[in-house]
């Protein structure tokens, strides 16, 4: 009996240790980072498992994929992830929302801010500036719509810089002079702000664009438990929290 006894208290102790920690490979867009940062505290803290993040752009994160490139989770806008899950590198049923990304207006720490709150004001302060400058990711592509839809798209054409991604964007704006305006997605600009840069403001509310983003775990994930794990964290107040911190609503 006591042997049984004993038996019996290390399965319910092995049953109350949580499993090994485990390093899960993450790929994520780079505008959820400010809150994926939080987010992979809380995962630490709640779970042991250390997040490995590496951040792309939309496009780049599908040319990889393409590649053969293997994660345990992936955070993409749902276009990209319903193509991952068509091509089987992707488990469809533990797809969970991360949240949404609006685009805002970048200016050095020193320049005067625009008003950009209304599409009217927007529209006197791009044709006021003496430069623009923006990424040809999905942010660049919605304000190209925008710039056209505004009819200013011929008028800002010379004075117009473009970056495969955000960072660039940033970096450009910071070292840049006169009244110039950059254009970004509002996490990236807020992770930024200590650097010398300032967020102006969101685009105006009727014509704010904002990007969704999931999380899903990938087919060929190496702990399949433990990524369903992080997974299911996403979905809790404090996961939310987490990521709203970082400016993802």
């Amino acid at each position: 009996p006591m042997r049984n006894t004993l038996a019996t208290l290390l399965l319910a102790f092995a049953a109350a240790t949580p499993a090994a920690a485990a390093e899960i490979r993450v790929l994520s867009a780079g505008a959820v980072e400010p809150g994926l940062a939080a987010f992979a505290e809380l995962v630490r803290r709640d779970t042991g498992h250390v997040l490995a993040i590496q951040y792309n752009t939309a496009p780049r994160i599908a040319q990889r994929l393409a590649a053969g490139e293997v994660y345990d989770i992936l955070i993409s806008p749902p276009a990209a992830i319903a193509q991952a899950a068509k091509d089987g590198k992707v488990d469809p049923a533990t797809r969970a929302p991360v949240g949404r990304v609006g685009a805002g207006v970048v200016v050095r720490a020193g320049a005067t801010a625009p008003d950009v709150a209304s599409v009217e004001a927007l529209r006197a302060a791009v044709l006021a500036a003496d430069s623009l400058v923006y990424n040809t990711a999905s942010t660049g592509l919605y304000l190209d719509k925008l710039f056209a839809s505004m009819g200013v798209a011929e008028a800002i054409k010379a004075k117009t810089t473009r970056y495969p991604d955000g960072a660039a964007v940033m970096e450009h704006v910071r070292k840049g002079r006169g009244n110039e305006l950059g254009f970004g997605a509002i996490t990236e600009i807020r992770m930024v702000e200590p650097t010398g840069l300032r967020l102006a403001g969101p685009l105006p509310a009727a014509v704010q664009n904002y990007t969704s983003y999931e999380a899903v775990a990938m087919t060929g994930a190496a702990d399949p438990a433990a990524a369903r794990a992080v997974l299911a964290l996403l979905g809790t107040p404090a996961g939310r929290a987490a990521f709203a911190a970082g400016g993802v609503e």
